[in-house]
């Protein structure tokens, strides 16, 4: 009675976690795109103070901190959203070539890919036993699944969607670069550019926290590199925007 219902009590608890394991992709994923949400608003951030802090290093035209401003935003969006949409597009195509390999494979030789499943699940720490078990119930269930899961590391059922990356990186940057543009052209001539400084440091601060915390990462060098990273920035163009005012560029 006992050796009938060791057997079934190994097996269930794979057969009870399997249907855990989507939720858990699915919340990988979804850190994983809030994280790159976060840093594409840290570029848009970034790169757009940097553009209008040097616009206004050579003029105090609000129409010429605007027109930057807004071209900046443009041309960073479209150009994070195409990369985004070219790179994840080719990882989709990679990760179909190799389902459609894994499947092609399961045709011709179901039972050494039964072996091998079971071998990868040994190497996992199971018995040789029980992993066989396994494999033998996750094969009968959904073979191209628990390949994909096990030996490629992907799920087949979320496949990474180049229009939602495109989108999300579009709308993240372009989040990211209203606030140095609002800050530079909404205030009075003599506060745009400490307006926009400070504005720009405290988001800064706040994609460094909210990147270290999603990464599980220390805060304090994550801020610290930000802000630094961000006010080198815009010292740097705003020098070379008073050097080409001052030359009459």
């Amino acid at each position: 009675m006992n050796d009938d219902s060791a057997p079934g009590a190994d097996a269930g608890a794979p057969r009870g976690s399997h249907p855990r394991e989507p939720h858990h992709n699915g919340l990988g994923t979804r850190l994983n795109w809030l994280r790159a949400a976060v840093l594409g608003a840290n570029d848009g951030v970034v790169s757009t103070a940097g553009l209008v802090v040097g616009v206004a290093g050579a003029t105090d035209s609000r129409s010429a901190l605007l027109t930057a401003g807004l071209a900046g935003l443009l041309a960073g969006s479209l150009s994070m959203a195409a990369g985004e949409y070219v790179s994840v597009s080719t990882q989709r195509d990679s990760e179909q070539a190799a389902l459609a390999l894994e499947r092609a494979e399961l045709d011709a030789t179901p039972q050494a890919e039964l072996d091998e499943l079971t071998g990868l699940l040994e190497d996992r720490g199971i018995s040789h036993h029980l992993a066989r078990e396994v494999a033998e119930q996750l094969t009968e269930r959904d073979a191209l699944g628990a390949h994909a899961r096990v030996e490629l590391g992907i799920n087949p059922d979320e496949l990474a969607n180049p229009w939602h990356a495109a989108w999300a990186s579009f709308v993240s940057f372009t989040v990211g670069a209203l606030l140095p543009l609002l800050a530079i052209v909404l205030p009075p001539q003599g506060w745009r550019l400490a307006v926009t400084v400070v504005s720009v440091l405290i988001a800064l601060v706040c994609c460094g926290w909210i990147s270290a915390r999603l990464g599980s990462a220390p805060v304090r060098p994550a801020i610290v590199r930000n802000a630094v990273g961000g006010a080198i920035a815009m010292a740097v163009t705003y020098a070379v925007g008073v050097l080409l005012g001052a030359a009459g560029v």
